[in-house]
């Protein structure tokens, strides 16, 4: 009798976590996103929590896609900057909102070693924008972009996948 009391109870208790709410989700939103320069063209898919911060910016935590060619292999971990362009540390944040990335951007690499850093360059004369480029070999710090390494500006889209 007082295991059918027990299960009774746990049944009652899921159900109200149901019925009310009470119970975590563990939802992820997908989005596609593309963006395009001059001799650069890239798109995939980024998976996102599903609630954005106080800003409207939801975290990245996953990325596919390509990049001229090139498939994309990993995120960069937010807090920490894409191999050759230290200090610049990415947030991985995105936003439904006219200005879609933040100053910081995401980050990811290719299957050929490369690395990429897409962000909103508020601090160029006409914000917009911008796309880092580092290729090996990698030397630390952003004062040390080599000829194969740029900064370009882009043009920047993306939607959540209904």
């Amino acid at each position: 009798m007082k295991n059918l009391a027990l299960l009774c109870a746990i049944v009652l208790a899921t159900t109200s976590g149901l019925v009310f709410g009470t119970m975590p989700s563990a939802s992820a939103l997908s989005w596609n996103w593309n963006y395009s320069g001059i001799g650069i063209a890239a798109n995939g898919t980024f998976t996102t929590n599903d609630t954005p911060n106080d800003l409207g910016f939801y975290l990245i935590y996953g990325i596919t896609g390509t990049r001229n060619g090139e498939t994309i292999t990993g995120l960069q971990a937010a807090g920490t900057p894409i191999p050759g362009n230290e200090p610049f540390d990415v947030d991985n944040l995105i936003s439904i909102n006219t200005q879609q990335l933040t100053g910081d951007g995401f980050g990811y690499s290719t299957s050929t070693g490369n690395h990429f850093s897409s962000l909103f360059a508020s601090f160029l004369p006409t914000p917009g924008y911008s796309e880092v480029f580092s290729a090996p070999p990698i030397i630390p710090g952003f004062e040390n972009l080599g000829l194969e390494d740029s900064e370009l500006p882009i043009s920047f889209s993306a939607t959540i996948v209904p």
